[in-house]
């Protein structure tokens, strides 16, 4: 089954775009659980309960609030909250390079792969070459149906992971945590512990396959759940009709690609001069950015159990 874009956009670093689209590298393996009426097999969602009266409310009697103080909330209408929202620009906007190890593992939060589309397919293929070469990946901002995201652009085998990144503001400090010192002497091991240790290690290395690892937990719940259809135990559900999911459509030109790399080196060093024919591009090769269609929302997901 083809994979279904995401988002479209470009790649952005310096005067050079990249015509891009964005797919999920991940999908969803676990168990859902629905709530069902066990009188008519309905589904069973949530409602919008007063938690003092306990009485259902309308979505025209729910304001949104943040908490300042304990008890203390300040009210924001949905004008000011839209007015908050960051501007969608369809691009990936690198703002540095960094060496592959620099970012922690507990950073990572969410991989999408990226391919290139339209013509895009040279320039895509000298990003993902240059950072593979230099150990380098990019950091960038992007913005995914209305929110912000923090992302690096990492290179792999063919193509080019872009990975959110959680907030500096969102990782906890371990500094309370009551760690050993750093360091093999300062942590009290001797050498010979050490090689002991080594030579376990080595003795279990292997190469990463990962369909040797599966979830137990899923595995013994489908178990169960082909047992019972092999005995005809299945219960008939009706679900409510969702929207259609829909997809924009983008696109954007390359144009000269060598021009575009000089002149990007070119403006590190300051903005061109006036009357500097050099720093000027020809213009049968000026380019014609459009503006890409924002995708549209998918259908809001059913609601489960936690």
């Amino acid at each position: 089954m083809a994979s279904r874009a995401l988002w479209k956009g470009a790649i952005s670093f310096g005067l050079v775009h990249i015509p891009v689209s964005l797919h999920s590298a991940t999908t969803e393996s676990g168990i859902d659980f629905d709530w069902l009426d066990k009188r008519s097999m309905d589904p069973v969602g949530y409602k919008r309960i007063n938690k003092k009266t306990g009485k259902e409310i309308t979505k025209e009697n729910i304001v949104k609030g943040i908490a300042y103080e304990d008890g203390q909330y300040v009210v924001l209408s949905a004008e000011e909250i839209a007015g908050a929202y960051p501007k969608t620009t369809q691009t990936i906007e690198i703002e540095s390079f960094v060496p592959n190890t620099d970012i922690p593992f507990v950073y990572l939060e969410r991989p999408y792969y990226i391919a290139p589309i339209n013509k895009g397919k040279k320039v895509y293929a000298l990003l993902r070459d240059t950072l593979l070469k230099t150990q380098r990946v990019g950091i960038a901002r992007v913005v995914i149906q209305t929110k912000q995201h923090l992302a690096v652009l990492v290179p792999s085998g063919p193509g080019l992971i872009l990975n959110l990144l959680r907030w500096g503001a969102d990782i906890r400090s371990w500094e309370d945590l009551d760690l050993p010192a750093e360091g093999s002497k300062a942590a009290g091991l001797s050498d010979k512990e050490l090689s002991m240790a080594k030579q376990l290690v080595d003795d279990m290395t292997g190469k990463w396959q990962p369909e040797q690892f599966s979830d137990s937990f899923k595995d013994d719940i489908m178990a169960l759940v082909k047992q019972k259809v092999k005995e005809g135990k299945i219960e008939t559900v009706e679900q409510p009709g969702e929207d259609e999911e829909t997809a924009g459509r983008s696109g954007a030109r390359i144009i000269d690609l060598t021009e575009l790399l000089q002149r990007s080196l070119r403006n590190k060093g300051g903005a061109d001069k006036p009357g500097d024919s050099a720093a000027k591009p020809p213009a049968k090769k000026a380019a014609t950015k459009t503006t890409p269609k924002p995708v549209a929302k998918a259908a809001p997901a059913r609601r489960k159990a936690a």
